[in-house]
Order: structure tokens, then C-alpha cells, then sequence
């Protein structure tokens, strides 16, 4: 196909990349006929879209399985539905929609070649299934993949040096005995890969309001209202799995995140034993370490302003390289806020770090609040621009980072409406 610039110019004939110094992103749209987007990102920033490739796999379209609601965006609660392998030959999706994942060869000049697409081993139940976030372990060969619904959450997959997928028979649950139908939301490995950590968010599968959002709030066992967000209070929300040498997992261990719904874990780059926890119904962030033991330690939760309303559902991370900055996507105010890190200190930069981009005016989150639902992001491996999705105002924005920690928008890309999930780049 031609490729076409964020602007709308076209062109046609140009080599994918030789237009760029900046590099490649992709992201899914999650359609029902699913397909990774390729941009090459010039060195000012821009989006020049030079690919849509079919994964072969179904996803969820603008239905939200998490929710069941018609059209909403963040179908998933999920964040890294897609990734690249570290030596960037290798690029994995989810199709949440049939509960697969495709594999793709990646070209020298970032182009994408389906290798493979295997059912994970999860029955569809329903309009769809509800796989959503991959790690990727290159020294035992295994992929994991995170479901929403459970109880096997995590299922795993052999890779070959082709990038040919064998699902494995294994099988975990993030429920623990007295919370069945947790909702994770992400599984990362630890930079040694000796850990997966998975993030979650409520523990048990919201009822609807009439508009079809949430309800967080039940009545507990003792009558009293209580909270369905994970780690509110209970100190349970982050699940730890020892990896084995075969690329399978310990028992879970249940530890506390330190914050309501541990949604993301981003991990610093010149500390590897320190992550930072992104918590959606905390409404702030934590910094957090992990030890040789798996055993997690964490500090204070900094928050952000929430007179908008509460919870903020600050949920995605990006780390800026040398480790200075946190980039926090609030999914209930349509923005971006910052924080900036001093050895084991947080502080709030920019709270919020650009100006709220707006939606059609038919989502509300959790909050109330009208909403573009911004969901995954990326930080170009320089820390020069970030990419975010705004998935309800069908836009794929990228900002220049700026010293003091806020954003100023250069680009922005056309991309379908509400379902687009997963954004990864080199």
C-alpha cells in the first residue's frame, strides 16, 4: 500500500525507514480482522504510516470484553499486547478476540512478515476472548501470555528461532482462594528474567452501571461496602512467579503493591531491581524493588491532583532513559502527567504534562469524567518523543519531551476508532 504521512500527503515508492532517522513503532488496531500498524518515525517526531498487516487473528473489535460494553476503549484493562523480542528480529500480538497470538518477522528496514498465529489454550467464551499483554523470555525460548478472565490467566508458548509458536500445557491464576475471578492486567519479566511480575486491577469481575462502567464498590461479607480494586486494602495486588530454566513458573506469591490496583510495572533502566508501579484506582505512582528472593519492598505512593474526580485511572508507564522521568497516562482525564525520580525519591513534574485531548463525547470513565480513554504508550529510545494512543478520539499522538518533564504535542495519526491497543517501537 502507499504510505501515508500523519498530514495525509502521500509517498508512494519511498523504502520503508529511508525517510527516517527516528525509527519504527506499531500498534494493533484490534479489529475484528486484527492488523499491526508500522509507522517510521522521522527524526522531528512525525508518523509516516508505511504498512497494516493482518495477524491472521481476531481481535475484540470496538467491543470492551472486560466491561460488556458495546463500544468503549481499552478493551482489555491490559497494557504490552504487543512486543518486540530485545534483539528486535521478533515482533509478538495478542488477538484478544479469538485468544491467540501471532508472531512476525521483523525486516531490516522494520517491515513485518507473519511467522505463525496459535490459539493460547483459553476457550472463547463469549463475543470474545480476552488475551491482552505479553513477556517475552529469549533465553528459555517462552513466551507468557495474560488473559483478563481466569482462572488460567497465564498460559505459555515455545518460540523457535523463527519466531514458530508451540503452545505449552501450563497453566496459572492470579485468584487467590478467596478471590476468584480476579482481573489482571499485565505480566512483565524482571530485566534477569528470573521473575514475572503481573499487575491487577480489580479482584473480581466488575457488575455494570447502566451506562456499562464499573461499579467498584459491593457489599463485603460483614454488610459494610467494599472496594473491588486490588491491594484496596488487602496487601495482595502484585502476583511474583519464580521462572525456571525451562521457561516455567514457581507458585504464585501474593504481595502488596503498595497502592489500589496495581495496573502497570515499568522497570528502570540503570537499576534493574527497581520498577515503578502505575496505580489506576491509587491515583499516583510507586517506586518500588524487588530482591534476589522475589520478595517486592515498596515506597510511598505520590500522587496526582484528582479534584477531577476519582479514581484518575492512572494506569501506563514509559520510562525516560536515564531514568529522571515517569510518564503517566491518566485514562479518566484524557492526559499525560509526570514525575520525576531522585535516587529512591518521586515528586510530581507536571501534573498534567499536556493538554487533555478530547473524545467524541461518548465515553465516561470511572470518575464520570468524558473521556478520550488514552490507553498504551511509548518513549522513543532517545526519551525525544512519546506516543500515545487516545483510542476514542481514534488519534495516535506524539509529543516532544521537554527538561522540565511536559509535553508539547508535534504529531498525531489517524486510528480506528476505539479498539487500537499496544504500542511498541526501536
Amino acid at each position: 500500500m502507499d504510505a501515508v504521512t500523519s498530514t495525509g500527503m502521500s509517498t508512494a515508492g519511498e523504502p520503508a525507514g529511508a525517510t527516517s532517522a527516528g525509527g519504527h513503532l506499531y500498534v494493533q488496531t484490534n479489529e475484528i480482522r486484527n492488523a499491526v500498524i508500522h509507522y517510521v518515525c522521522g527524526a522531528d517526531g512525525s508518523l509516516t504510516e508505511v504498512e497494516r498487516v493482518l495477524t491472521g487473528g481476531a481481535g475484540s473489535g470496538v467491543y470492551k470484553p472486560i466491561s460488556g460494553q458495546a463500544s468503549a476503549p481499552n478493551a482489555f484493562e491490559g497494557a504490552a499486547s504487543v512486543i518486540l523480542s530485545p534483539d528486535r528480529r521478533l515482533l509478538f500480538a495478542t488477538n484478544g478476540g479469538d485468544n491467540s497470538v501471532s508472531s512476525f518477522r521483523v525486516g531490516d528496514a522494520g517491515e513485518l512478515e507473519v511467522v505463525d498465529v496459535k490459539r493460547t489454550g483459553n476457550v472463547v467464551d463469549g463475543a470474545s476472548g480476552t488475551a491482552k499483554s505479553l513477556a517475552y523470555a529469549p533465553t528459555y525460548n517462552t513466551l507468557y501470555v495474560l488473559h483478563s478472565f481466569g482462572p488460567d490467566h497465564l498460559r505459555i508458548m515455545s518460540v523457535d528461532a523463527d519466531g514458530r509458536l508451540t503452545p505449552r500445557p501450563d497453566r496459572h491464576t492470579a485468584d487467590t482462594l478467596d478471590k476468584v475471578g480476579r482481573v489482571p492486567t499485565m505480566a512483565v519479566l524482571t530485566p534477569d528474567s528470573k521473575y514475572l511480575i503481573v499487575g491487577t486491577t480489580f479482584d473480581q469481575v466488575a457488575t455494570a452501571n447502566p451506562d456499562g462502567s464499573p461499579i467498584l464498590w459491593v457489599p463485603g461479607p460483614d454488610g459494610a461496602p467494599k472496594s473491588i480494586a486490588s491491594n484496596a486494602p488487602d496487601p495482595d495486588g502484585l502476583v511474583v512467579f519464580a521462572v525456571h530454566h525451562d521457561g516455567a513458573l514457581g507458585e504464585a506469591c501474593f504481595q502488596d503493591a503498595g497502592c489500589g490496583s496495581p495496573f502497570y510495572v515499568a522497570f528502570l533502566h540503570d537499576r534493574p531491581d527497581h520498577f515503578v508501579i502505575g496505580a489506576a484506582v491509587g491515583d499516583g505512582v510507586v517506586l518500588a524493588s524487588i530482591d534476589a528472593d522475589g520478595q517486592v519492598t515498596t515506597g510511598p505512593l505520590v500522587k496526582i491532583d484528582t479534584s477531577a474526580g476519582q479514581p484518575s485511572e492512572l494506569c501506563w508507564l514509559s520510562v525516560s532513559p536515564d531514568d529522571r522521568y515517569v510518564y503517566a497516562t491518566n485514562f479518566g482525564y484524557s492526559n499525560i502527567c509526570s514525575f520525576r525520580i531522585d535516587g529512591n525519591v518521586v515528586t510530581l513534574a507536571q501534573d498534567p504534562a499536556c493538554a487533555r485531548v478530547p473524545g467524541d463525547g461518548t465515553f465516561r470513565a470511572l470518575n464520570g469524567t468524558v473521556s478520550s480513554g488514552p490507553s498504551d504508550s511509548w518513549l522513543s529510545p532517545d526519551g525525544a518523543y512519546l506516543y500515545q494512543i487516545y483510542g476514542n478520539a481514534s488519534k495516535l499522538v506524539g509529543y516532544s519531551t521537554q527538561a522540565d518533564g511536559s509535553l508539547e504535542e508535534v504529531t498525531s495519526a489517524d486510528i480506528p476508532y476505539n479498539s487500537p491497543q499496544g504500542v511498541v517501537g526501536f
